[in-house]
């Protein structure tokens, strides 16, 4: 999700598609996610043997695997299924100029309250009774006496608002000085703009197409938090469509349509989704319209995706700044004209966040709570765990680790030997394992093995030449 320049980075929760406050959401606390995250290896704080660094978080063994997954399935619907798009990777640190002619150096701010008291500091806009305002009456200075806002914690004064820029700064070379001041970037789109012509001869491209990149962003917020929803550092899954002015409403709709289909493709809850119409008063100047993929939090309904209408705002101004043509021409209509750009904005840290807590579930099995993870297989951090009925019979380790190693040569598999089969199949539920593979001493037989699955807990036995087609299809068939 990126930051609207000019407008608030976060916006109010009052003008939405439909009203559907009334909708639970799949986990009732987040510490429930925190924990299991924690206790499963999806997410460590950042440096917590030195008591950690305030909102940014660290992705353990099996958080890496779920990111990725993630990451991977965005790319394969926005690039490797498409003849329209293509990917880049552009750097973090760039001109800064780059960053005064988008109008982040400007603009790129929130609207900030200090309390008299305790000194925290705190987004206007989360306040208790300020969460609907617009852009304007956030900065407003007499806004916290009309509304009588105070201090969360403390209940103090707080001040007049103000405005805090996002940007993180560094210096580039052995001067720290003002002609060595660069900053880190808050989003990955202007490095598709200024590559904008370098993309389209090389790729020998014809509008509309897109230019689609993953990359880590930073942005120094006031009151990150709630967990990886809102963090300093963190990652963008973000695609530019460049299209005729004439034909940027349509994409804009198509665009905004595939990307909520693309999350109830992956297990989420239609329940749990919606649309939100970006009001008038919030659009920055440059934008033509805006919408926003919400997902029902255990916080509330939050934006998990930006959908935008761009106007030629970024290529002309970095045209004019530059000097660089960016114009494109048409050769069957012999049109010169700079393109319009229809932006998806996509989380790669709160996409899998969102996975992570839609999937979660609570079931009682036996009399017994069953915690499951029902994540799509193709997200799943490991397809298949592999588990030996008998550990103490090398026979059976063996066939187990013939077994995970023909695996894996296509797919993320686990051995697991470590407590009885029961309380395996119970881990890998709660740790979202689509599948697990028990070889027992009639395996030793038969030749065949007992495949569970997570979600029936039904088992089949499978010949054991048979278990790498039997996952593989399976797989497949999940999408």
């Amino acid at each position: 999700m990126r930051a609207t320049i000019g407008a608030m980075t976060s916006t109010p929760q009052a003008a939405v598609a439909h009203e559907a406050d009334d909708v639970a959401p799949a986990v009732a606390n987040l510490e429930t996610i925190v924990s299991l995250a924690k206790r499963r290896g999806f997410v460590f704080p950042s440096s917590e043997i030195y008591g950690g660094i305030n909102a940014v978080w660290d992705y353990g063994p099996l958080g890496v695997e779920l990111k990725n997954n993630v990451k991977r399935a965005w790319w394969k619907a926005m690039v490797q299924e498409r003849d329209d798009i293509v990917g880049l990777d552009a750097g973090i640190l760039m001109a800064p100029q780059v960053w005064v002619t988008s109008g982040h150096v400007a603009e790129f701010s929130d609207p900030m309250v200090e309390c008299s008291t305790d000194r925290r500091r705190f987004r206007v806009d989360e306040l208790p009774g300020a969460e609907d305002l617009s852009p304007a009456e956030l900065m407003d200075p007499g806004i916290v006496a009309r509304l009588g806002l105070k201090c969360p914690v403390d209940g103090g004064p707080l001040s007049a608002p103000r405005r805090f820029n996002l940007m993180f700064q560094t210096w580039m070379g052995p001067v720290q000085d003002d002609a060595s001041l660069i900053y880190l970037r808050p989003e990955t789109a202007q490095g598709i703009y200024v590559n904008f012509k370098n993309v389209r001869e090389t790729s020998r491209k014809k509008l509309p197409f897109g230019i689609a990149q993953i990359g880590k962003a930073f942005r120094n917020e006031i009151s990150p938090g709630n967990f990886v929803f809102r963090m300093r550092e963190f990652e963008q899954m973000e695609m530019q469509y460049f299209v005729h002015p004439a034909a940027a409403a349509e994409q804009f709709e198509a665009w905004r349509d595939r990307r909520m289909a693309w999350y109830e493709g992956y297990g989420v809850s239609k329940s749990r989704l919606r649309f939100r119409e970006h009001r008038a008063a919030e659009l920055a100047h440059y934008a033509k319209r805006a919408v926003d993929v919400e997902y029902r939090f255990p916080f509330g309904w939050k934006e998990l995706e930006g959908i935008h209408s761009r106007g030629d705002f970024d290529l002309s101004r970095h045209a004019a700044a530059s000097g660089e043509n960016l114009e494109y021409f048409d050769p069957a209509t012999e049109e010169h004209y700079i393109p319009w750009i229809v932006e998806t904005s996509a989380g790669g840290d709160r996409a899998p966040f969102t996975f992570l807590i839609d999937a979660y579930r609570e079931e009682e099995v036996r009399g017994e709570t069953r915690v499951v993870l029902a994540l799509h297989p193709q997200l799943a951090p490991y397809k298949v765990a592999v588990l030996p009925l008998l550990k103490k019979r090398p026979e059976i380790v063996e066939l187990c680790h013939r077994i995970k190693s023909d695996l894996q040569r296509d797919i993320m598999a686990v051995y697991d030997d470590t407590a009885s089969i029961g309380k395996l199949y119970r881990r890998q539920d709660e740790i979202g394992t689509p599948w697990c593979i028990t070889v027992d001493v009639e395996s030793l037989e038969d030749g065949a093995v007992t495949i569970r699955d997570r979600d029936t807990m039904t088992q089949e036995r499978v010949p054991r030449e048979g278990v790498r087609r039997f996952i593989m299809d399976r797989l497949s068939g999940a999408g």
